[in-house]
């Protein structure tokens, strides 16, 4: 802790470097009227580039910025009608050492030189194309002046290198249907372009960009002499076929598990470009098979856990539809909620077999997106999903129930770019709508609408910020739903202690808002500094197509952070940050106090450093007793340090050591997790990454009970242990042809000690919250508890044995042949295993008994996919 005070009064008391105004780059094309377009193949040799010049004088952007770089970087730009070409020249004094590593697409590693063009010119949004010397693709969408890359953006274009005796040259083509612009007779796109060299670690760009510069996009330079462009309307249409088998070990008498499935599907996507800005996507029966699983996870505090998209179709330009109106995840619109798994399990006698669909059908979806050149930006996503049937099979009949309504899910969003694009309005609309038929569903919500507004307002070039946003929802359907609403562990409703919230069985309506309004300092100088305030109201409710963690929240943030803009010492680039957080809920209950310092480092030779302590003074939180009165935590203090050694090396190393401690040693956290990645050869790669946890703590929720009049809130002392790892490995025969394997075995066991109940929630020490039950009122039959409390003979009250160890393994093994731009062909092995393996046993003797001594269930999976470019 000294050391890093120390240091942070060290570079923060050096002088702050002010930027100052930076000259825009212009650079202006021309268009191949009477001469041949060039041919894409790495040798700047066609006439077509002989009609333009050079531009070039880069300056180096990392780690010394306004610097020259080690190597110079020169290109051309020309076009006709229907695609634009680059042209680059990347110098390099010794081309053997120029780095040909190998990766999938986005993959980024080794040397490479990029291309962003805002062709809306918006200063916010960008499209950016990579160009490894290997021959690797890399394409992301900007969005938020380059606080957002999106990966999930692959677009059709073309591209081939050269190496020479001066360095290294590429050829680049894209079609302007994968670009959006307005229809003005003359085009000004902003540009830029970003080299790396390797062997430095080195980013060098055409238009000089400050460290402490307000953002990425807003600093472009220009692109000039588009013409008379004529709009592409983009068509494309890509169906698929797929065929799987799934096989596991058969269940005696359960005729839904015979060991052998055998699955046949096919569908269409299509992207149709209504204007050259602005782009319709479709899907037919799609499908969204994933290459990674999901990591595992247990959440004992009986919060959800937010899971990343990764279904194609959802996951491109998902920027367009982001609502993140507070902290954390919570937003408007969660894709995953389409298409999950359905809610409902039927009635069931003992017997009875039962089968459920992994997931909702989505019968049909689709997306209109895009931006226009007045600066609107427009996105629509309807999608209907099927009703959904339980199997259940008694041995002699057959019989059906309905697990998930048929549902429409509706989003809208719309922006405006105002005030030379330094302030934007925003508004978003959600609906989702439920064919609910018959009581079976009659605990989900009937219908479900959100809306909220988003405004952002930046000043002095920059400079200073402001943004704000407000929200707001309305759910309704059967008293039931409601009920469960306000009973769920996002609301507590039914919480004992509280006031301003109660159940109302009756109610059919939940009405409820939610916002935030940021500010500060976001540029010029080494220092930066902002507060905001957001709220969720207790009847907030987003979760039928958005992500809501919590409702009933005031949150209060102050931050400061110092960013150094020079290298110095041993230090590429140093930046700290101060946080100091509040929470309260809408009865005026003060939650958290916390004060929070945190660095991290970058160090000459490529190591990151990364330290922070949390110091929380008062811990109260109102769902720990999930329903019960407020709970009081004691002191908490937070430490974690955790490095990575340089990433270019072909073996790196990681390491990170986190540990949480309250007062009193109420309870105790502990977490290592270390790794290394090697790269035999430029075309693959191997990683594991081991993590192990320790959570010992006195006051883990056990359940709840009635005793006579009162109510008993039930906690333990817990010693869970969690042990995972995960494995990967990249093989890239070369850039369209790649293999790649991910698995990761997990397992978490917890046993349960010192069982109390809840006597004086908010006490000031630990030991006066809680009363321990005595040997003569607890017996255990290695089932279930019995607690006899005021030890009259009888039982009074009695729950099962919480102990868990639980064990699962994930694993993926996928063969990708892109065999033409945007057509590809998948061969995927999936393996997976969940068990219970024994409490009595260790870590990995779990592992070992639930894994290796049993029979895996296998996904075999063949996908094809044309895309027809018309």
């Amino acid at each position: 802790m000294r050391c890093i005070f120390v240091s942070f009064l060290l570079y923060t008391a050096m002088a702050s470097a002010q930027s100052t105004a930076v000259p825009k780059k212009s650079y202006t094309t021309r268009a191949l009227q009477d001469v041949e377009s060039p041919t894409i193949d790495g040798l700047i040799d066609e006439k077509a580039w002989d009609i333009v010049e050079w531009t070039g004088d880069y300056i180096e952007n990392q780690p010394d910025e306004n610097t020259p770089p080690t190597e110079q970087t020169k290109f051309k730009i020309v076009y006709d009608k229907k695609f634009l070409y680059f042209a680059f020249r990347c110098y390099d004094k010794d081309p053997k050492g120029i780095v040909k590593r190998m990766s999938r697409r986005d993959g980024f590693e080794g040397d490479w030189v990029e291309i962003n063009i805002d062709s809306y010119n918006d200063k916010r949004t960008a499209f950016s194309f990579t160009v490894s010397v290997s021959g690797v693709k890399g394409d992301e969408f900007v969005s938020d002046n380059g606080n957002n890359w999106d990966g999930s953006w692959n677009p059709i274009w073309y591209m081939k290198t050269h190496i020479d005796d001066e360095g290294w040259t590429a050829e680049v083509k894209i079609p302007f249907s994968q670009l959006k612009f307005g229809d003005s007779k003359e085009q000004i796109w902003g540009l830029q372009s970003t080299r790396r060299y390797f062997r430095a670690e080195e980013r060098s760009v055409w238009q000089r960009v400050p460290r402490d510069a307000p953002g990425w996009v807003s600093e472009f330079g220009e692109l000039r002499g588009l013409i008379d462009l004529q709009p592409q309307k983009q068509l494309e249409i890509q169906p698929f076929v797929v065929a799987q088998q799934d096989t596991y070990e058969a269940e005696p008498g359960n005729p839904f598990r015979t060991g052998n499935d055998y699955k046949l599907n096919g569908g269409l996507d299509a992207k149709i470009g209504v204007t050259n800005d602005l782009t319709l996507d479709l899907t037919i029966n799609p499908d969204f098979g994933q290459v990674d699983a999901d990591p595992a996870a247990i959440a004992l505090d009986g919060f959800q856990i937010f899971f990343e998209e990764r279904r194609p179709f959802f996951v491109e330009n998902k920027n367009v539809f982001n609502f993140r109106f507070a902290d954390g995840q919570d937003n408007l619109f969660y894709s995953r909620r389409i298409g999950r798994s359905p809610q409902g399990y039927p009635a069931t006698t003992p017997g009875e077999f039962v089968d459920i669909p992994d997931n909702t059908t989505i019968l049909g979806a689709a997306k209109f997106s895009g931006k226009t050149k007045d600066g609107w930006s427009i996105g629509v996503l309807e999608s209907v999903t099927a009703r959904e049937f339980a199997r259940i099979d008694n041995g002699l009949y057959r019989r059906t129930s309905v697990v998930e309504p048929m549902t429409n899910y509706f989003v809208g969003r719309v922006q405006k770019d105002m005030n030379q694009r330094n302030t934007f309005l925003g508004a978003m609309f959600t609906a989702t709508n439920r064919n609910l038929e018959g009581a079976e569903s009659d605990f989900l919500h009937s219908a479900a609408y959100t809306a909220g507004v988003d405004f952002n307002h930046n000043w002095k070039n920059r400079k200073y910020f402001v943004t704000a946003n407000f929200v707001t929802s309305h759910v309704k359907g059967h008293a039931q739903a409601i009920e469960a609403t306000q009973r769920s562990i996002a609301h507590l409703f039914q919480r004992s202690d509280a006031g301003h919230v109660a159940v109302d069985p009756g109610r059919t309506s939940l009405t409820g808002t939610g916002g935030r309004i940021e500010g500060g300092k976001q540029s010029v100088g080494n220092w930066r500094y902002y507060g905001l305030l957001m709220w969720r109201s207790p009847e907030l409710e987003l979760n039928d197509v958005g992500f809501l963690r919590q409702a009933d929240e005031i949150r209060q943030y102050a931050i400061l952070t110092h960013q150094t803009l020079k290298p110095f010492g041993y230090f590429r680039q140093i930046n700290s940050r101060f946080e100091q957080v509040s929470f309260h809920d809408f009865e005026g209950n003060f939650n958290l106090m916390q004060y929070s310092l945190s660095t991290n480092a970058n160090l000459k030779n490529n190591w990151y450093v990364n330290a922070k302590v949390n110091y929380a003074p008062r811990i109260y939180k109102n769902a720990v007793l999930q329903g019960g009165p407020r709970f009081r935590y004691s002191n908490e203090v937070f430490e974690s340090l955790n490095f990575n050694t340089d990433s270019r090396r072909k073996l790196s190393f990681y390491g990170g050591a986190y540990m949480s401690q309250g007062k009193d040693q109420s309870f105790f956290y502990t977490e290592f997790d270390a790794g290394f990645t090697y790269r035999p050869v430029n075309a693959c790669t191997i990683s594991l990454g081991p993590n192990y946890s320790r959570n010992s703590n006195q006051t883990q929720y056990v359940g709840q009970t009635d005793f006579g009049a009162e109510r008993r809130y039930l906690m333990a002392d817990i010693d869970q242990r969690t042990l995972s790892a995960s494995i990967r490995l990249d093989y890239n025969i070369n850039p369209n042809l790649t293999i790649q394997y991910y698995g990761q075995p997990f397992i978490s066991k917890g046993i349960y000690s010192r069982f109390n109940r809840v006597t004086s929630p908010t006490a000031n020490k630990h030991t006066d919250r809680v009363a321990w039950f005595g040997a003569a009122q607890l017996g255990f039959d290695g089932a279930r508890y019995a607690i006899d409390e005021n030890t009259d003979g009888t039982v009074d009250y009695s729950f099962a044995n919480p102990d868990f160890s639980y064990v699962q393994f994930r694993s993926n093994l996928v063969l990708r042949w892109e065999y033409i731009p945007g057509s590809e062909v998948f061969l995927v092995w999936s393996q997976g295993m969940t068990g219970l393996a024994n409490t009595r046993d260790g870590l990995f003797e779990g592992l070992d008994s639930q894994i290796l001594d049993k029979r895996p269930e296998n996904i075999f999976l063949i996908k094809a996919t044309y895309r027809f470019v018309l």
